[in-house]
């Protein structure tokens, strides 16, 4: 069974239509990445979820594609795993299908915060199309999460290795006092 959705761009520019959501988003989120990032009303969500369920054990590529867009775009990190698992059935199931699914494997990866996956996703997607906004936009800002998370990491082992040579010295005091 087919589904009479729109395909997930579609969608995308008519919820974009209706919802100006560019001023909830801060100034280094890129414009393009802005409809892809906001998630959808629950009522949107609620017509793939019930055109999914509908179609059952038959379920089509296409509203099983439609439904793991809206949930990646949730901002419920349960609903955004199980797009990205909806979508990893497509992309080893249906080969003509991945490049479709690139973006969203990258994105969903990116807000569930496994940067190293939505890495892999994202290069793959720009060695197929270089000129890709999307991509190229999300690459940046995986970059910067990965970036930061290393220096929060730089930052967490410095402080440990401080409070350990503090410890370290008062118990070396300690041990030479009592001599």
């Amino acid at each position: 069974m087919t589904s009479s959705l729109p395909y997930a761009a579609d969608a995308e520019r008519y919820v974009s239509s209706l919802w100006p959501v560019s001023s909830l988003w801060p100034s280094h989120v890129p414009p393009q990445l802005i409809a892809p990032l906001s998630p959808l009303k629950p009522a949107e969500l609620d017509v793939l979820r019930a055109q999914y369920e509908k179609e059952g054990e038959y379920v089509g590529i296409q509203t099983k594609f439609n439904y793991a867009w809206g949930l990646i775009k949730s901002s419920t990190r349960a609903e955004q795993q199980e797009g990205v698992r909806l979508l990893s059935e497509i992309f080893r199931a249906s080969p003509d299908r991945r490049r479709e699914c690139l973006y969203y494997l990258a994105l969903g990866n990116y807000k569930l915060g496994n940067y190293s996956e939505a890495r892999r996703y994202n290069d793959l997607l720009l060695e197929l199309e270089p000129a890709n906004l999307q991509a190229s936009s999300l690459r940046g800002l995986i970059e910067d999460k990965v970036q930061r998370e290393g220096l929060v990491g730089v930052a967490i082992v410095g402080g440990v290795a401080v409070v350990a040579g503090v410890v370290g010295s008062l118990l070396f005091r300690g041990a030479g006092r009592k001599r």
